[in-house]
């Protein structure tokens, strides 16, 4: 079993930040593509951030600039740095990890999910 674990969510003001952690445990071999994914109330799941085992890193448009993926090889953690929060930042946001486990198997692991709200 492969299990991700979210933290770091909350209420902030407009303009503010929150910092968004993932760490990993269970049966793993190598982690390779690891990221966040937010869904809004009422809209369908889409890609905030991904970074890969080396470094290399895809932000969605509506992020750029504000927001910035890293992760920790050693320690199978991911983070989101989230900088001038907007409204429509709002979402549950969820760590997503493309894991090759200790069996050899490839998987795809989710977190259960953080809520962030930018409100004032």
């Amino acid at each position: 079993q492969v299990q991700l674990v979210e933290s770091g969510g909350g209420l902030v003001q407009p303009g503010g930040s929150l910092r968004l952690s993932c760490a990993a445990s269970g049966n793993i071999f190598i982690i390779n593509t690891m990221g966040w994914y937010r869904q809004a109330p009422g809209k369908e799941r889409e890609l905030v951030a991904t970074i890969t085992r080396g470094g290399s890193t895809n932000y969605a448009d509506s992020v750029k600039g504000r927001f910035t993926i890293s992760r920790d090889n050693i320690k199978n953690t991911v983070a989101l740095q989230m900088n001038s929060l907007k409204p429509e930042d709002t979402a549950v946001y969820y760590c997503n990890a493309r894991v090759l486990n200790s069996d050899f198997r490839n998987l795809e692991i989710w977190g259960q999910g953080t809520l962030a709200t930018v409100s004032s």
